[in-house]
């Protein structure tokens, strides 16, 4: 499936050219272009989606055998000191932005972003860091704000003007 100038699969995984035909890098605004096109038209429930698929990939993707103990590349890429949880916090902000992108209020983005700036700094410490991405699962406090968020908008009476 096609989006924009980007090749989308099945999986919510997006390939993209990250260079311009000139052989320049695209820089920021490329990405920040490529997440845009990536996102629009996108309804809420399939935000929701998304959101809980990112979510678990990052959270909870592996177990530990014969334990209730879950942890995804969140905690993998958390080993490389800096770059790793650089990479994880980017890919976290996904989730607020599609937060935004449904109208959110600000204490909810607030609260996402809290999550996301803790799951970075104190992810950002040596082992103790890797324990708390295990632990603290950052982007499922921040799937689950979103889902109660579209929750209490979905509840609330729609407005008709001229009846």
């Amino acid at each position: 499936m096609r989006c924009g100038r980007y090749e989308v699969d099945d999986t919510m995984s997006a390939r993209a050219e990250f260079f311009e035909p000139n052989g320049q890098g695209a820089g920021t605004a490329g990405a920040s272009e490529f997440i845009r096109e990536l996102t629009s038209g996108m309804s809420h429930e399939e935000r929701l989606a998304q959101v809980q698929w990112l979510a678990r990939m990052l959270d909870d993707r592996f177990a530990v055998p014969g334990t209730r103990i879950r942890f995804g590349w969140d905690a993998i890429l958390g080993l490389f000191p800096g770059l790793g949880d650089a990479l994880t916090s980017v890919l976290s902000l996904l989730i607020v932005h599609h937060a935004w992108q449904t109208g959110a209020s600000p204490l909810t983005l607030g609260r996402m972003l809290a999550n996301v700036a803790a799951d970075f700094l104190v992810g950002s410490i040596p082992f103790v860091g890797d324990l708390f991405d295990v632990a603290f699962k950052a982007n499922r406090r921040n799937a689950r704000l979103l889902e109660q968020h579209l929750n209490r908008q979905s509840k609330r009476p729609k407005h008709r003007f001229g009846n």
